[in-house]
Order: C-alpha cells, then sequence, then structure tokens
C-alpha cells in the first residue's frame, strides 16, 4: 500500500487576480507564500519518501514546502498540470462570464458538458491524472508520498476515487489553496481517508497574518477589461480620476489627456459598467493610474487592476512593476497588500514601491 498525500497548490496570481490560468505559469501571491510556510510547519514532523508535482510554476513553488526542509529531489510530472482551457487561458474570468455565462456554468458544475475550442475535456484529465497517480503509487509501494497539483485535475481524481461518475463530479467539493487530502493505494485501486483538509491554514500564527480586505469571491467572476476609449470616454475618465487624485500637484485634466494618449489604460468593466481603470507607461513596468469607483471599493478589483499590469509588464519583458506615490497617500496600504515594498524616493518627493513579478528559474520546468 502507498499513502498518497495530495496537495492543490498555494495561492497563485491567477487566483488573486481573477486569471484563468489553466497550463500558463503563475506566480504565488504573498499570501500564497504564507500558505507555503504553514504547509511545511504541518508537514514538519510527517515522513515523506518522494516528492512530485506538475511541472507548471506554482505547483514546483508550493512543493518547496516539503522537498527542500525535508532534502528530496522534486519529481516533475506533466500529466499532473492542470485542466488546458483552450481559448479561456489568460482571459479574465469576468470576461468568460461576459461572453459565455454558460459554459462558465458547466465548467464549474456540469463537467460533461463543457467543450471549449483547444481545451481538454475533463475526462481527459481525469484520466491522465489517475494514471499518473497509479504510476506513483506503484513506485513507491510501501512507502508514503507528497503530489502537488492543481484544483480542478484534484477535485476530478477525488471525486472518481469516491466514486461518483464524471457527471456527478461537479457537485463535489472544491479544496482551497494547499488543501491537503489523504489516499491510499492499493493494486491500482485509490481510497480516500480524508480530503480538501486546510486546518494549517486556521491557526492563530496564519490567521493573525490574513488582511482585512476583502478579497474577491472565487464565485464572483469579477472584471474585464479594454483599452480606453478616449474620444467617448473622456468625460467619465475624468471624472473617475478627479474623485481619486491625490497627486502632489492639483488635478489637471489637460495633462491626464496628453498622458493617456501616450500610455496603455485599461478599463475594468463589471458586466457592461466601468468601474475602474489602470495606466501603464510610459516606461515599461510603472503604474501611473489606478482607480476604482468609490461605490465598487472594497469588492475585490483593486486586486485585478494590479493583475493587468503584471500582465502588461511580462509582456514587455519586465521583471518589477513600480508605482510613485505621494508621502501622504492613502494608497500606500493598497499597494502594500499586493506586495509592493519601498524602494526609495523620487526627485520630487515621491515614495517608489515596486513589486518583483519575476519568476524564479528554480521553479520553473
Amino acid at each position: 500500500m502507498t499513502s498518497i498525500y495530495l496537495i492543490r497548490h498555494a495561492e497563485a496570481e491567477g487566483n488573486l487576480y481573477r486569471i484563468a490560468q489553466g497550463q500558463k505559469n503563475s506566480n504565488l501571491t504573498d499570501r500564497g507564500w504564507r500558505q507555503v510556510r504553514a504547509l511545511e510547519k504541518r508537514f514538519a514532523d510527517v515522513h515523506i519518501d518522494a516528492v512530485y508535482s506538475s511541472d507548471l510554476y506554482r505547483t514546483c513553488a508550493t512543493a518547496s514546502a516539503i522537498y527542500k526542509p525535508k532534502g528530496l529531489p522534486l519529481h516533475r510530472v506533466p500529466a499532473l498540470r492542470e485542466i488546458n482551457v483552450g481559448i479561456w487561458e489568460q482571459r479574465t474570468w469576468g470576461d468568460i462570464y461576459r461572453c459565455d455565462p454558460e459554459q462558465m456554468a458547466y465548467f464549474s458544475r456540469e463537467f460533461t458538458k463543457w467543450h471549449i475550442e483547444g481545451a481538454e475535456t475533463p475526462g481527459q484529465v481525469l484520466d491522465r491524472m489517475l494514471v499518473a497517480v497509479r504510476k506513483i503509487a506503484a513506485e513507491n509501494e510501501g512507502r508514503t508520498v507528497a503530489v502537488f497539483s492543481h484544483g480542478y485535475a484534484i477535485r476530478l481524481l477525488l471525486a472518481a476515487a469516491q466514486g461518483y461518475s464524471l457527471e456527478e463530479a461537479g457537485q463535489t467539493p472544491h479544496g482551497d489553496n494547499t488543501a491537503v487530502s489523504l489516499l491510499e493505494a492499493e493494486n491500482g485501486e485509490l481510497r480516500v481517508i480524508f480530503r480538501d483538509d486546510n486546518s494549517h491554514l486556521q491557526t492563530p500564527e496564519f490567521l493573525a497574518g490574513e488582511k482585512v480586505r476583502k478579497r474577491a469571491n472565487a464565485l464572483e467572476p469579477g472584471l474585464w477589461f479594454q483599452p480606453l476609449r478616449l474620444e467617448e470616454q473622456a468625460d467619465w475618465f475624468a471624472d473617475t480620476v478627479s474623485a481619486a487624485w491625490s497627486g502632489p500637484r492639483p488635478f489637471d485634466r489637460e495633462k491626464l489627456m496628453l498622458d493617456a494618449a501616450e500610455r496603455t489604460t485599461l478599463v475594468g468593466y463589471l458586466a457592461e459598467r466601468p468601474v475602474g481603470l489602470v495606466q501603464v507607461g510610459p516606461e515599461p513596468g510603472w503604474i501611473t493610474l489606478a482607480c476604482i469607483r468609490e461605490d465598487c471599493r472594497m469588492r475585490g478589483f483593486g486586486g485585478q487592476l494590479v493583475g493587468q499590469a503584471v500582465l502588461l509588464a511580462r509582456s514587455r519583458g519586465g521583471e518589477e512593476l513600480s508605482v510613485a506615490l505621494g508621502r501622504d497617500s492613502g494608497a500606500h496600504a493598497f499597494f502594500t497588500d499586493y506586495g509592493f515594498r519601498s524602494a526609495g524616493a523620487a526627485e520630487d518627493g515621491r515614495v517608489i514601491l515596486v513589486k518583483n513579478i519575476a519568476f524564479d528559474p528554480e521553479f520553473l520546468g
């Protein structure tokens, strides 16, 4: 018999920014790294003989909670990857919901009805997961292993191991980031001892570090984005920015419009209503504007603006994202919550905050 700890990756950018990450690489968030440390503490006194992971960045990074402190090699297994979501990859969930709410509902609850161009079917994912986990079990008879995979793929595997059909699997739970399940494998059969346990994230030590700011609900699609249409949206743009303005100089509508012509400005929509914007440039990797309508704040949308800035910076080869804020700006706490750290001051006295968005080569497959 083989004991298998099946573990979902820690919170990654796609989870926080509400982007379909599928089989694209996604970095861990600051909260994700706190989850990794909590997972390491949970397994400190648990004997593990071998560690396996999908070859995607977010699982390899999470697996470091076990393989590093125990001095074990990491075995990368592509068959443990998350489902390939085809043309949904790297799109926001808000955009997906706006364009195809029916298929998005099928994706969550009625797996056999879900069909997207270029994607795997849930049945294909289940087949490769079963083959991979059974192979790992056969190679580790009498041992205890840790296997790191992804939310959707793990949900499919656990449902099958508990006797649910593919048609019924959508009614089963979805584990949190770093949720731990324990399986026993013998003669190709899998038995679930427990599933989706996140008790290591319920300790006073971990909870003391949780932010009080609202995070986007995993069931809420969130925002979709498109470039600012300056001729049509000039008044909305100016009104939204002026209402949130806290710069070291007075708000200047004319300069705002001139800057918008030289910089990339994305507008975030909730359904068809514009609720916020993020602007990057003209230098790569600099956020020059980010604001949400007052009546739409405290709903986790600000993080989705940061997510779009991250994608833009990476697409231009950047490994850092920077913002300059007035010393008295109320935005300091917001950007700090999303991983920005102080990096000195600009010539005009503004405080520069920088977020590292680079991938660590150690965790790249």
